[in-house]
């Protein structure tokens, strides 16, 4: 059974960098799928934001692309989102998923696997 577990600070100040991790047990981020940043704000769709793939490569999505960046340590079969110059709009529920396509990232009937769910606030 694969499980996904996000951490990190649930309150971010305005123009700093949120960081979150993604802690995966029961399966290695190495050896195949894709692994997703999602995210989820008040009154609106899911959000996918990137992932990075089993061989470390990463993809974003255009809209947030200069502003994030995900990153693996895979000696803790860990991977973590880093966004920065966050503002109000940034607070969300923010997930973390497993890919089993290679298709479409944003379509979310690909993932098997997510992580609850961690609520971050952008506020001051």
């Amino acid at each position: 059974q694969v499980q996904l577990q996000e951490s990190g600070p649930g309150l971010v100040k305005p123009s700093e960098t949120l960081s979150l991790t993604c802690t995966v047990s029961g399966g290695s981020i190495t050896t195949k799928f894709r692994w997703s940043w999602i995210r989820q704000s008040p009154d609106k769709e899911l959000e996918w934001i990137g992932y990075i793939d089993s061989s470390g490569n990463t993809r974003y999505s255009p809209s947030l692309k200069s502003r994030a960046s995900i990153s693996r340590d895979t000696s803790k079969n860990q991977f973590t989102l880093q966004m920065n110059s966050v503002t109000p709009e940034d607070t969300a529920v923010y997930y973390c998923a497993r890919d089993i396509t290679n298709w479409d990232a944003t379509w979310y009937g690909g993932y098997d696997y997510w992580g609850q769910g961690t609520q971050v606030t952008v506020s001051s």
